[in-house]
Protein backbone atom coordinates (compact mmCIF):
# COMPACT_ATOMS: atom_id res chain seq x y z
CA UNK A 1 0.00 0.00 0.00
CA UNK A 2 1.23 3.67 -0.53
CA UNK A 3 2.26 6.04 2.36
CA UNK A 4 0.39 9.35 1.52
CA UNK A 5 1.68 12.72 3.39
CA UNK A 6 -2.05 13.88 5.10
CA UNK A 7 -0.85 17.07 6.36
CA UNK A 8 2.72 16.00 7.72
CA UNK A 9 0.83 12.63 9.09
CA UNK A 10 1.56 9.74 6.70
CA UNK A 11 -1.19 7.05 6.19
CA UNK A 12 -1.29 4.24 4.20
CA UNK A 13 -4.27 4.07 1.10
CA UNK A 14 -5.82 1.37 -1.29
CA UNK A 15 -5.72 2.36 -4.69
CA UNK A 16 -7.16 0.59 -7.83
CA UNK A 17 -3.37 0.76 -8.82
CA UNK A 18 -2.79 -1.32 -6.12
CA UNK A 19 -5.68 -3.56 -6.09
CA UNK A 20 -7.06 -3.74 -9.63
CA UNK A 21 -10.82 -4.46 -10.52
CA UNK A 22 -9.45 -8.29 -11.79
CA UNK A 23 -7.78 -9.12 -8.37
CA UNK A 24 -11.42 -7.72 -6.75
CA UNK A 25 -13.40 -10.62 -9.13
CA UNK A 26 -10.30 -13.17 -8.53
CA UNK A 27 -11.01 -13.13 -4.44
CA UNK A 28 -14.83 -12.86 -5.07
CA UNK A 29 -15.27 -15.31 -8.02
CA UNK A 30 -16.72 -17.67 -6.49
CA UNK A 31 -18.87 -15.48 -3.89
CA UNK A 32 -22.54 -14.56 -4.03
CA UNK A 33 -23.03 -10.83 -2.67
CA UNK A 34 -26.58 -10.90 -1.00
CA UNK A 35 -27.56 -6.80 -0.63
CA UNK A 36 -29.67 -6.79 2.37
CA UNK A 37 -31.99 -3.61 1.98
CA UNK A 38 -32.53 -1.95 -0.94
CA UNK A 39 -33.09 2.17 0.82
CA UNK A 40 -30.12 4.50 0.90
CA UNK A 41 -26.97 2.54 0.40
CA UNK A 42 -28.55 -0.75 -1.17
CA UNK A 43 -29.32 0.13 -4.62
CA UNK A 44 -25.88 2.04 -5.52
CA UNK A 45 -23.77 -0.21 -4.09
CA UNK A 46 -25.72 -3.33 -5.50
CA UNK A 47 -25.64 -1.85 -9.02
CA UNK A 48 -22.16 -0.56 -8.88
CA UNK A 49 -20.69 -4.26 -7.71
CA UNK A 50 -23.17 -6.05 -10.55
CA UNK A 51 -22.13 -3.44 -13.13
CA UNK A 52 -18.33 -4.71 -12.44
CA UNK A 53 -19.21 -8.85 -12.71
CA UNK A 54 -19.95 -9.70 -9.69
CA UNK A 55 -22.78 -12.10 -8.45
CA UNK A 56 -25.32 -9.88 -6.55
CA UNK A 57 -28.59 -11.01 -5.15
CA UNK A 58 -30.82 -8.28 -3.37
CA UNK A 59 -32.76 -9.05 0.14
CA UNK A 60 -35.57 -6.83 0.59
CA UNK A 61 -38.86 -7.20 2.81
CA UNK A 62 -41.86 -7.36 0.49
CA UNK A 63 -43.94 -5.26 2.75
CA UNK A 64 -41.92 -2.10 2.14
CA UNK A 65 -43.55 -1.86 -0.96
CA UNK A 66 -41.91 1.55 -2.04
CA UNK A 67 -38.43 -0.35 -1.99
CA UNK A 68 -39.03 -3.58 -3.89
CA UNK A 69 -40.68 -1.67 -6.25
CA UNK A 70 -37.65 -0.09 -6.82
CA UNK A 71 -35.47 -2.96 -6.96
CA UNK A 72 -37.64 -4.17 -9.66
CA UNK A 73 -37.81 -1.36 -11.73
CA UNK A 74 -33.56 -1.50 -11.21
CA UNK A 75 -33.79 -4.72 -12.98
CA UNK A 76 -33.60 -7.23 -10.60
CA UNK A 77 -35.77 -9.93 -11.07
CA UNK A 78 -37.89 -11.63 -8.20
CA UNK A 79 -37.38 -15.25 -7.73
CA UNK A 80 -33.57 -14.85 -9.25
CA UNK A 81 -32.07 -11.99 -7.85
CA UNK A 82 -34.57 -10.33 -5.80
CA UNK A 83 -35.72 -12.03 -2.63
CA UNK A 84 -36.81 -11.53 0.69
CA UNK A 85 -34.63 -10.90 3.31
CA UNK A 86 -34.31 -14.36 5.22
CA UNK A 87 -33.70 -16.49 1.73
CA UNK A 88 -31.19 -13.42 0.00
CA UNK A 89 -29.12 -13.95 3.17
CA UNK A 90 -29.69 -17.99 2.60
CA UNK A 91 -28.56 -17.80 -0.47
CA UNK A 92 -25.31 -15.58 0.19
CA UNK A 93 -21.49 -16.30 1.11
CA UNK A 94 -21.07 -12.37 1.95
CA UNK A 95 -24.02 -10.60 3.66
CA UNK A 96 -24.01 -6.93 2.99
CA UNK A 97 -26.19 -5.33 6.01
CA UNK A 98 -27.51 -2.44 4.16
CA UNK A 99 -30.69 -1.69 5.68
CA UNK A 100 -30.62 1.07 8.38
CA UNK A 101 -29.25 1.08 11.78
CA UNK A 102 -31.90 0.25 13.72
CA UNK A 103 -33.60 -2.30 11.50
CA UNK A 104 -30.33 -3.83 11.90
CA UNK A 105 -31.20 -4.60 15.39
CA UNK A 106 -34.55 -5.79 13.74
CA UNK A 107 -33.86 -8.61 11.47
CA UNK A 108 -30.46 -9.94 13.35
CA UNK A 109 -32.02 -13.06 14.05
CA UNK A 110 -33.41 -13.62 10.77
CA UNK A 111 -29.25 -12.95 9.67
CA UNK A 112 -27.54 -14.93 12.02
CA UNK A 113 -29.86 -18.16 11.70
CA UNK A 114 -28.50 -17.81 7.76
CA UNK A 115 -25.10 -17.18 8.60
CA UNK A 116 -22.33 -20.60 7.46
CA UNK A 117 -19.48 -20.81 8.67
CA UNK A 118 -17.12 -18.96 6.40
CA UNK A 119 -19.13 -16.60 5.41
CA UNK A 120 -18.54 -12.72 5.32
CA UNK A 121 -20.68 -10.03 7.58
CA UNK A 122 -20.20 -6.77 5.74
CA UNK A 123 -21.31 -3.35 7.36
CA UNK A 124 -21.32 0.29 5.89
CA UNK A 125 -21.44 1.49 9.42
CA UNK A 126 -19.89 0.44 12.34
CA UNK A 127 -23.21 1.38 14.32
CA UNK A 128 -24.74 -2.14 15.27
CA UNK A 129 -21.11 -3.59 15.87
CA UNK A 130 -19.54 -1.32 18.40
CA UNK A 131 -22.82 -0.41 20.27
CA UNK A 132 -23.35 -4.32 20.62
CA UNK A 133 -24.97 -3.94 23.79
CA UNK A 134 -27.69 -1.79 22.46
CA UNK A 135 -28.22 -3.68 19.63
CA UNK A 136 -27.37 -7.27 20.14
CA UNK A 137 -25.85 -7.91 17.04
CA UNK A 138 -22.86 -10.18 18.07
CA UNK A 139 -21.72 -12.32 15.33
CA UNK A 140 -20.65 -16.16 15.78
CA UNK A 141 -16.77 -16.89 15.69
CA UNK A 142 -16.10 -18.18 12.74
CA UNK A 143 -17.58 -15.86 10.07
CA UNK A 144 -15.51 -12.65 8.73
CA UNK A 145 -16.88 -9.43 9.75
CA UNK A 146 -15.57 -6.47 7.53
CA UNK A 147 -16.36 -2.62 6.81
CA UNK A 148 -16.51 -0.64 3.55
CA UNK A 149 -18.03 2.76 4.67
CA UNK A 150 -18.54 5.01 1.50
CA UNK A 151 -17.76 9.02 2.40
CA UNK A 152 -21.34 9.75 0.91
CA UNK A 153 -24.72 9.56 0.35
CA UNK A 154 -26.12 6.13 -1.97
CA UNK A 155 -27.18 8.35 -4.63
CA UNK A 156 -23.46 10.56 -4.78
CA UNK A 157 -22.22 6.53 -4.94
CA UNK A 158 -23.63 5.67 -7.93
CA UNK A 159 -22.96 9.05 -9.68
CA UNK A 160 -19.68 8.95 -8.86
CA UNK A 161 -19.28 5.37 -10.16
CA UNK A 162 -21.54 6.49 -13.49
CA UNK A 163 -19.17 9.62 -13.52
CA UNK A 164 -15.70 7.14 -13.18
CA UNK A 165 -14.51 9.57 -10.61
CA UNK A 166 -15.73 6.82 -8.01
CA UNK A 167 -15.92 7.92 -3.59
CA UNK A 168 -13.67 7.78 -1.01
CA UNK A 169 -13.94 4.84 1.19
CA UNK A 170 -12.90 3.76 4.97
CA UNK A 171 -12.66 0.20 5.21
CA UNK A 172 -11.92 -2.24 8.32
CA UNK A 173 -11.86 -6.04 9.18
CA UNK A 174 -13.60 -6.50 12.85
CA UNK A 175 -12.78 -10.11 13.06
CA UNK A 176 -10.70 -12.64 10.39
CA UNK A 177 -12.13 -16.17 10.58
CA UNK A 178 -11.07 -16.88 7.45
CA UNK A 179 -7.68 -15.59 6.57
CA UNK A 180 -9.62 -13.42 3.63
CA UNK A 181 -11.15 -11.25 5.47
CA UNK A 182 -9.25 -8.65 4.41
CA UNK A 183 -8.75 -9.62 0.99
CA UNK A 184 -12.75 -9.68 0.75
CA UNK A 185 -13.26 -6.46 2.36
CA UNK A 186 -10.59 -4.78 -0.28
CA UNK A 187 -12.52 -6.19 -2.92
CA UNK A 188 -15.48 -5.34 -2.23
CA UNK A 189 -14.21 -1.40 -1.59
CA UNK A 190 -13.31 -1.75 -5.31
CA UNK A 191 -16.23 -3.46 -6.41
CA UNK A 192 -18.66 -0.45 -5.25
CA UNK A 193 -16.33 1.93 -7.14
CA UNK A 194 -14.09 3.18 -4.34
CA UNK A 195 -11.40 6.20 -5.80
CA UNK A 196 -9.85 5.00 -3.07
CA UNK A 197 -9.64 2.94 0.36
CA UNK A 198 -8.32 4.19 4.06
CA UNK A 199 -8.26 2.06 6.94
CA UNK A 200 -10.21 2.49 10.15
CA UNK A 201 -11.39 0.62 12.78
CA UNK A 202 -15.58 -0.04 13.45
CA UNK A 203 -15.13 2.31 16.41
CA UNK A 204 -13.24 5.48 14.70
CA UNK A 205 -15.61 5.05 11.80
CA UNK A 206 -18.56 5.27 14.02
CA UNK A 207 -17.27 8.07 16.35
CA UNK A 208 -16.34 10.29 13.10
CA UNK A 209 -19.41 9.33 11.08
CA UNK A 210 -22.10 10.21 13.70
CA UNK A 211 -20.33 13.09 14.68
CA UNK A 212 -20.28 14.42 11.38
CA UNK A 213 -23.40 13.96 10.36
CA UNK A 214 -24.66 15.63 13.61
CA UNK A 215 -21.75 18.20 12.55
CA UNK A 216 -20.95 19.71 9.64
CA UNK A 217 -22.10 17.51 7.22
CA UNK A 218 -25.76 18.03 7.91
CA UNK A 219 -27.09 19.28 11.06
CA UNK A 220 -24.47 22.23 12.02
CA UNK A 221 -24.43 23.41 8.41
CA UNK A 222 -28.42 23.41 8.33
CA UNK A 223 -28.75 25.32 11.52
CA UNK A 224 -26.20 27.78 10.61
CA UNK A 225 -27.34 28.73 7.24
CA UNK A 226 -30.46 28.87 9.04
CA UNK A 227 -29.28 31.27 11.49
CA UNK A 228 -27.55 33.01 9.15
CA UNK A 229 -31.18 33.32 6.91
CA UNK A 230 -32.99 34.42 10.21
CA UNK A 231 -31.03 36.99 10.68
CA UNK A 232 -30.96 38.90 7.01
CA UNK A 233 -34.67 38.67 7.35
CA UNK A 234 -35.14 40.03 10.30
CA UNK A 235 -33.20 43.07 9.33
CA UNK A 236 -35.37 43.71 6.21
CA UNK A 237 -33.47 41.48 3.36
CA UNK A 238 -35.53 39.91 0.52
CA UNK A 239 -36.17 35.85 0.45
CA UNK A 240 -33.80 36.07 -2.74
CA UNK A 241 -30.98 37.73 -1.15
CA UNK A 242 -31.28 36.08 1.30
CA UNK A 243 -31.01 32.74 0.27
CA UNK A 244 -28.25 33.54 -2.24
CA UNK A 245 -25.95 35.12 0.30
CA UNK A 246 -26.50 32.01 2.61
CA UNK A 247 -26.86 28.80 0.59
CA UNK A 248 -26.80 29.56 -3.19
CA UNK A 249 -23.18 30.68 -3.18
CA UNK A 250 -21.83 28.01 -0.71
CA UNK A 251 -23.02 25.36 -3.30
CA UNK A 252 -22.45 26.97 -6.69
CA UNK A 253 -19.48 28.79 -6.34
CA UNK A 254 -17.69 29.08 -2.80
CA UNK A 255 -17.76 25.01 -1.95
CA UNK A 256 -16.07 24.24 -5.79
CA UNK A 257 -13.33 25.99 -5.16
CA UNK A 258 -12.45 24.13 -1.62
CA UNK A 259 -13.12 20.96 -3.44
CA UNK A 260 -10.92 22.05 -5.93
CA UNK A 261 -7.59 23.05 -4.21
CA UNK A 262 -8.66 23.79 -0.56
CA UNK A 263 -10.09 26.45 1.66
CA UNK A 264 -7.15 28.43 1.00
CA UNK A 265 -7.87 28.51 -2.68
CA UNK A 266 -11.07 29.60 -2.39
CA UNK A 267 -10.32 32.41 0.05
CA UNK A 268 -7.83 33.49 -2.59
CA UNK A 269 -10.02 34.04 -5.19
CA UNK A 270 -12.62 36.61 -3.43
CA UNK A 271 -12.30 39.60 -3.05
CA UNK A 272 -9.96 40.92 -0.23
CA UNK A 273 -12.97 42.63 1.48
CA UNK A 274 -14.28 39.00 1.89
CA UNK A 275 -10.68 37.57 2.83
CA UNK A 276 -10.23 39.94 5.94
CA UNK A 277 -13.45 39.96 7.10
CA UNK A 278 -13.85 35.39 7.00
CA UNK A 279 -10.30 35.91 8.30
CA UNK A 280 -11.03 37.73 11.34
CA UNK A 281 -14.10 36.02 12.20
CA UNK A 282 -13.55 32.63 11.31
CA UNK A 283 -11.91 32.23 15.02
CA UNK A 284 -14.82 33.73 16.66
CA UNK A 285 -17.08 30.96 15.18
CA UNK A 286 -14.88 28.38 15.68
CA UNK A 287 -14.48 29.19 19.30
CA UNK A 288 -18.66 29.28 19.35
CA UNK A 289 -18.80 25.87 18.22
CA UNK A 290 -15.89 23.88 19.47
CA UNK A 291 -17.77 23.33 23.01
CA UNK A 292 -20.86 21.86 21.04
CA UNK A 293 -18.69 19.76 19.14
CA UNK A 294 -16.80 18.68 22.22
CA UNK A 295 -20.28 17.78 23.49
CA UNK A 296 -21.38 16.40 20.89
CA UNK A 297 -18.36 14.26 20.48
CA UNK A 298 -19.10 12.53 24.27
CA UNK A 299 -22.69 12.34 23.42
CA UNK A 300 -21.32 9.78 20.30
CA UNK A 301 -19.15 7.73 22.53
CA UNK A 302 -21.06 7.36 25.51
CA UNK A 303 -23.66 5.70 23.66
CA UNK A 304 -26.08 8.19 23.96
CA UNK A 305 -26.64 9.04 20.31
CA UNK A 306 -27.13 5.50 19.61
CA UNK A 307 -29.49 5.21 22.30
CA UNK A 308 -31.79 7.96 20.96
CA UNK A 309 -31.18 6.44 17.14
CA UNK A 310 -32.64 2.80 17.99
CA UNK A 311 -35.96 5.00 20.50
CA UNK A 312 -36.55 7.15 17.62
CA UNK A 313 -36.51 5.06 14.30
CA UNK A 314 -37.57 1.96 15.80
CA UNK A 315 -40.60 3.72 16.57
CA UNK A 316 -43.89 2.48 14.61
CA UNK A 317 -44.80 5.83 13.63
CA UNK A 318 -40.96 7.48 12.79
CA UNK A 319 -41.36 7.35 9.36
CA UNK A 320 -44.48 9.83 9.40
CA UNK A 321 -43.13 11.62 12.31
CA UNK A 322 -39.74 12.37 9.54
CA UNK A 323 -42.08 12.99 7.12
CA UNK A 324 -43.55 16.01 9.09
CA UNK A 325 -40.14 17.17 10.16
CA UNK A 326 -38.54 17.12 6.60
CA UNK A 327 -41.78 18.94 5.16
CA UNK A 328 -41.85 22.09 8.06
CA UNK A 329 -38.54 21.82 6.40
CA UNK A 330 -39.14 21.97 2.64
CA UNK A 331 -41.92 24.51 3.43
CA UNK A 332 -40.11 27.05 5.34
CA UNK A 333 -39.50 30.09 3.59
CA UNK A 334 -36.20 29.81 3.36
CA UNK A 335 -36.09 26.34 1.08
CA UNK A 336 -39.41 27.70 -1.00
CA UNK A 337 -36.41 30.94 -1.60
CA UNK A 338 -34.08 28.08 -2.83
CA UNK A 339 -36.38 25.86 -5.03
CA UNK A 340 -37.29 29.37 -6.82
CA UNK A 341 -33.68 30.60 -7.02
CA UNK A 342 -32.82 26.93 -8.32
CA UNK A 343 -35.50 27.31 -10.85
CA UNK A 344 -34.24 29.99 -12.37
CA UNK A 345 -30.75 28.44 -12.95
CA UNK A 346 -29.40 27.44 -16.35
CA UNK A 347 -31.06 24.62 -17.26
CA UNK A 348 -28.42 21.49 -17.63
CA UNK A 349 -28.51 17.72 -18.48
CA UNK A 350 -27.80 15.88 -15.69
CA UNK A 351 -26.97 12.22 -15.84
CA UNK A 352 -30.02 10.09 -14.90
CA UNK A 353 -28.76 7.29 -11.92
CA UNK A 354 -29.77 3.89 -13.56
CA UNK A 355 -28.27 0.72 -14.53
CA UNK A 356 -26.34 1.29 -17.33
CA UNK A 357 -23.09 0.30 -18.09
CA UNK A 358 -20.33 -2.31 -17.11
CA UNK A 359 -16.96 -1.42 -15.69
CA UNK A 360 -16.12 1.31 -13.00
CA UNK A 361 -17.16 4.79 -13.75
CA UNK A 362 -19.40 3.12 -16.79
CA UNK A 363 -15.81 2.30 -18.76
CA UNK A 364 -14.13 -0.90 -19.14
CA UNK A 365 -12.10 -1.85 -16.29
CA UNK A 366 -9.24 -4.18 -15.20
Amino acid sequence: MPSIDFGGVKEHVVTRREFPMSKARKVLKHETIAVIGYGVQGPAQALNLSDNGFKVIIGQAKRFKSDWDRARRDGWVPGKTLFDIDEAAARGTVIQMLVTDAAQRVIWPTIKKALNPGDALYFSHGFSIVYKDQTGVVPPDDVDVILVAPKGSGTSVRRNFLSGAGINSSYAVEQDATGRAEARCLALGIGIGSGYLFPTTFQHEVYSDLTGERGVLMGALAGIMEAQYQVLRRHGHSPSEAFNETVEELTQSLIRLVDENGMDWMFSNCSATAQRGALDWKSRFKKAVLPVFSELYRSVTSGKETARVIRACGARDYKQRLDKELARMGQSEMWQAGSAVRALRPRTKGRAITRKTRGVGGRKSN
